[in-house]
């Protein structure tokens, strides 16, 4: 029988040459092995870049990983308790390695437990020993009981599985990056997919007193992934899971599970308005507002005599802006301010004939107190009619009382307000009609500064590509929308749902990205304020570079439905956690992000990643120690990642679980010899593609006959 001394001696390899937080170098015996230990109780490579030694302490043992092997020549050599000085003049080698410590390795009753952080350095000339098959398992797998989804095994420690908490993963934001091809798509499928099954089990292992049909409910774990696939990959790979999940793709369907996905566009916010119609925020954008606020109202522009006496009011003060400071003073201004204000008077006064109550009171007393400044500035010579000036005082009561006119009506809507924001069905082809009628109430040139964003409005309801999306002829509620988008109660109609944004128009993929990611937002924080709880969601952005890119230096003045989506998922990332929204990025150039997204990431997937600009910035921003690991990034293989973050304790290389070809990501690379060789055929129907694409069927589209020309 071995003592715990003689067995911890067996296992040395090596003593602590030189020490610093970051780095401790070893100079390993001569004996130590040099290709597979065979004392740790199973054959173990050693050594190896990115293996495990343990440096045993008062408090347990620090955990350090390799992160560099060389050899350095000796006049002499070194053996451990031998007087070799002076033998032989002759270099011998001498093993050396570099390692990280990562973490302190703690006894519990048999059980091994590792913690984050070095609780005490070691010495130069402490011993360095190898950790058994147990210990290596521990490092890796140190999560305990809150390790419950299943990710893959750590092909360096014994192939231990490797369970992460989902907690910590999902909820402090997650970032898998990676060059294309390195397996993201394949490793976000199967986190997801672990994720589900993980809770299945633990469901299906309960005690349930009910019913079968509410048994049969509960199968169906209550979580809640919505994955926004702009390539069309997952649409096939959650098909297998309970009830499958929800597919939503933009006509024509090419799943026959899926159904029409549609963004209304009243749901649309007057921020999302303005950003895809690019209305300019001086002149546009106000009435844009004013617009959306009627509508949502239903509140209609007409040629009323109210609307035709606040216009006047509004172009009678428009005039009036010229004279501001100065007043109407000398020849021809007087006579024309004066001439202006008579005709406003009768104007207003024929209009108040067919008024009722307060506003006929207002204009009335307007029209009186106006001719009676008018009066003092007239006069009459030889038939002749003109005007005295107009001093700055007169034309200011002059606005005063036509402002009393406007504020009449505004204090008689007041109790009919209606956000532009909110999301109240209205029919958005009266829009653009609208703002023209809101523009001719306005007058002045108002009528030419809308007729561009009128004309930008109109071009993008009519579109045919854009049409099914933001104008749909069966358009959904937004309880509806939110029922089948966010989730139902108890997981009723899948945990899943997969958002395929593949055909949807360029023109507008930013701003229905954003809307859609927004409205989840905003239906998770409302549903915090009514019952005080967290409703847990994860949201999953495929290709987010394209999505969530870095701000440019000099943004325009008017921003972009690419501004637009940045900014909800940045906001995402700041607010998500405190209402129980996750946020999954998926990219392949993560220096491309915008860094206020990638910094709230807490954990990290990293595939193969061979740009520079990329290493340097994930080596910025990981949280752990892992210079050794990262290293290995270019040299990655396909399905292998390594962990990083709060979500592990260590940096933990993983090999992720293969999946069957069903259950994979349509992201496989294109077969160019096969197709070239004919082994597989490629039909071709450029009509029909035609067709789909202008929105019309082929049967519609007249040939062109260009015909001879003289």
């Amino acid at each position: 029988m071995t003592s715990p001394i003689s067995q911890i001696s067996s296992l040395i390899i090596g003593t602590v040459e030189s020490v610093s937080p970051d780095e401790i170098k070893i100079l390993l015996d001569i004996d130590a092995p040099r290709n597979t230990a065979l004392n740790t109780g199973v054959p173990t490579p050693f050594p190896r870049i990115n293996s495990f030694v343990l440096l045993p302490n008062e408090s347990g043992a620090v955990v350090g990983i390799v992160i560099w092997l060389g050899v350095e020549r000796s006049a002499y050599p070194k053996r451990q308790g031998l007087k070799d000085f002076g033998l032989i003049d002759l270099p011998f080698p001498l093993r050396k390695m570099a390692i990280c410590p990562i973490g302190t390795l703690l006894s519990d009753k048999s059980k091994w437990n590792l913690e984050r952080g070095v609780q005490s350095f070691p010495s130069v000339g402490d011993p360095v020993i190898l950790p058994t098959r147990e210990q290596t398992i521990a490092i890796v797998t140190g999560q305990g009981k809150d390790g419950r989804v299943m990710l893959g095994t750590c092909p360096i420690a014994h192939d231990a599985p490797i369970a992460i908490d989902p907690d910590k993963l999902f909820g402090r934001h997650l970032a898998v990056l990676g060059n294309t091809g390195s397996g993201k798509s394949c490793t976000l499928a199967a986190l997801i997919r672990s994720a589900v099954e993980s809770a299945q089990i633990s469901i299906q292992k309960k005690p349930i007193n009910i019913n079968t049909e509410q048994q049969n409910k509960q199968i169906n774990p209550n979580a809640r992934f919505i994955i926004l696939d702009p390539n069309g990959e997952y649409s096939k790979c959650f098909q297998d899971l309970g009830s499958g999940c929800r597919i939503f793709q933009v006509p024509p369907l090419t799943n026959i599970k899926a159904t029409d996905f549609t963004l209304p566009a009243w749901m649309w916010n007057s921020s999302e308005w303005a950003s895809v119609a690019q209305a300019a925020p001086r002149a546009q954008r106000p009435l844009l507002q004013e617009a959306l606020r009627n509508l949502r109202s239903n509140t209609h522009i007409t040629l009323t005599i109210e609307n035709r006496l606040i216009a006047r009011c509004k172009s009678v003060k428009s005039y009036l802006l010229q004279f501001a400071g100065t007043g109407a003073s000398g020849f021809p201004n007087n006579t024309n301010c004066g001439q202006q204000l008579s005709r406003f008077i009768e104007d207003i006064s024929s209009y108040a004939q067919s008024l009722t109550g307060d506003i006929k009171t207002r204009t009335e007393n307007t029209s009186v107190e106006i001719n009676r400044i008018i009066e003092t500035r007239k006069w009459i010579s030889n038939g002749r009619i003109g005007f005295n000036d107009f001093g700055d005082n007169d034309l200011i009561i002059v606005g005063q009382w036509v402002e009393s006119i406007l504020q009449g009506f505004i204090l008689n809507n007041e109790s009919e307000f209606v956000s532009e924001d909110s999301p109240i069905p209205f029919d958005p082809k009266v829009l653009a009609e609208h703002l023209g009628s809101l523009a001719m109430q306005e007058g002045g040139a108002t009528t030419q500064f809308i007729s561009t964003l009128t004309m930008r409005i109109n071009g993008i309801i009519s579109d045919p590509r854009m049409k099914g999306v933001i104008n749909p002829s069966q358009s959904l509620s937004l309880k509806d929308w939110l029922k089948n988008h966010v989730g139902s109660n108890e997981g009723e109609n899948g945990p899943i749902a997969v958002i395929d944004l593949s055909l949807v128009p360029y023109e507008i993929l930013h701003l229905v990205t954003a809307v859609a990611s927004r409205l989840i937002l905003e239906s998770l924080q409302r549903y915090r304020n009514i019952y005080r709880k967290n409703l847990p969601t994860v949201l999953v952005l495929e290709e987010a570079h394209t999505f969530v890119g870095k701000r440019l230096p000099y943004e325009n003045e008017i921003p972009s439905p690419a501004d637009m989506c940045r900014g909800i998922f940045e906001r995402i990332a700041r607010e998500g956690r405190k209402f129980g929204l996750g946020l999954v990025l998926s990219s392949q150039r993560p220096s491309e992000l915008s860094e206020a997204v990638l910094s709230q990431c807490n954990s990290f997937l990293l595939h193969r990643i061979t740009n520079d600009r990329d290493q340097e910035l994930i080596s910025r921003l990981v949280p752990d120690n892992a210079r050794g690991l990262l290293r290995e990034l270019p040299s990655l293989p396909t399905r292998h990642c390594i962990l990083l973050g709060i979500a592990s304790k260590i940096p933990t290389l993983i090999e992720v679980k293969n999946l069957s070809d069903s259950q994979r990501p349509e992201s496989d690379d294109p077969d160019f010899w096969k197709v070239w060789i004919n082994e597989e055929q490629r039909p071709i129907d450029w009509d029909k593609i035609a067709s789909e694409w202008i929105g019309v069927d082929s049967c519609e589209v007249p040939p062109v006959d260009i015909g001879n020309q003289e």
